[in-house]
Parts: structure tokens; C-alpha cells; sequence
């Protein structure tokens, strides 16, 4: 039998700040979320929100960013944008996102990368992707009700996976 050691899933220490936390996010539609995400992302960021949501609905025109079990990472790339950036939000109530497993979304990861990113844009977008596939760190972050409690989360967050 040949044991398989854990993968070790960086945190997002480096992607998010605790303003980067939405813990109860109001939202009726996929459309409103992703509004509220641009929202906060022009607050942080000093871009105009209207840019931000354009480039997060041309985005989900290629194609949904719910990659299912209720997860969404809506992401983009801005221009003058000095690096990768991540919000993250636990909806107050699922919303319909089409997502790949028609299941409603309740949390969501918006990554930012500047328009020069290249490969740090897929490999953030990865990492998300990978921590976000942890059932147990999910249950954890639905249970979470305040920001400094969803930022522990991300941020001191050793998941780990068969490789």
C-alpha cells in the first residue's frame, strides 16, 4: 500500500485583505452578486464599478464561473491594476448562477489580475479553485457569519487533498 502524502494548498494571504470579505452578501440574482462584488471591487481597487462588471458579465458570457457545489469564482483581468486580487462573499441566500451542477451558489471568489498577468492570473485562479474543493473548509466558511472569521478561514487554511 503506498500512502499518499496531503497537497498543501497555499492560503490566499497574498490575494486578500480582511476588507476583501463580504459575509453577508444580499443578492436576488447572479446578476445582483456579481453588481455587489464590482461594488466592493471599485471600492478597493479605485476602478469604476460599471468597468468591473462589464468585465465580469463578458466573462460569464464564455461561460459560467459556478464550477458547482455551490461555489462561483467570477474572475477578470483590469488594466493599471498593480496585482491579483480576491474578494470573497458568502451570500445571505443561494442564488441561481447556472452552474455546471444547475446547483444555487452561496459562495463566491472574485479574482482581479492586471490585464499583464499572464500565468499568476491562472495560477491564483487555480489555487482558489483547489481551496474551494475542500467540503470541510466549505462547511466552515458557511458557517462563518463574520469577516475576521471567513479571512481566518482563507488565510490560515492548510487544506489538503490526495494527490
Amino acid at each position: 500500500m503506498v500512502l499518499q502524502r496531503p497537497m498543501y494548498i497555499a492560503p490566499m494571504n497574498d490575494l486578500i485583505t480582511p476588507d476583501g470579505i463580504i459575509p453577508n452578501l444580499r443578492a436576488g440574482s447572479k446578476k445582483q452578486a456579481l453588481q455587489e462584488l464590482a461594488r466592493k471591487a471599485a471600492e478597493l481597487t479605485g476602478h469604476h464599478e460599471r468597468a468591473i462588471f462589464d468585465v465580469l458579465l463578458e466573462r460569464e458570457r464564455l461561460g459560467t464561473t459556478g464550477v458547482g457545489r455551490g461555489i462561483a469564482i467570477p474572475h477578470g483581468k483590469l488594466s493599471s491594476l498593480p496585482r491579483v486580487m480576491a474578494i470573497f462573499a458568502r451570500l445571505e441566500r443561494p442564488v441561481d448562477f447556472e452552474a455546471i451542477d444547475e446547483q444555487p451558489v452561496d459562495l463566491m471568489c472574485l479574482l482581479l489580475a492586471p490585464e499583464t498577468a499572464g500565468a499568476d492570473h491562472l495560477k491564483a485562479l487555480a489555487r482558489v479553485s483547489r481551496l474551494l474543493r475542500d467540503p470541510a473548509l466549505c462547511d466552515k466558511l458557511r458557517g462563518a457569519d463574520t469577516a475576521d472569521a471567513l479571512y481566518a478561514l482563507l488565510t490560515h487554511s492548510e487544506a489538503s487533498h490526495a494527490a
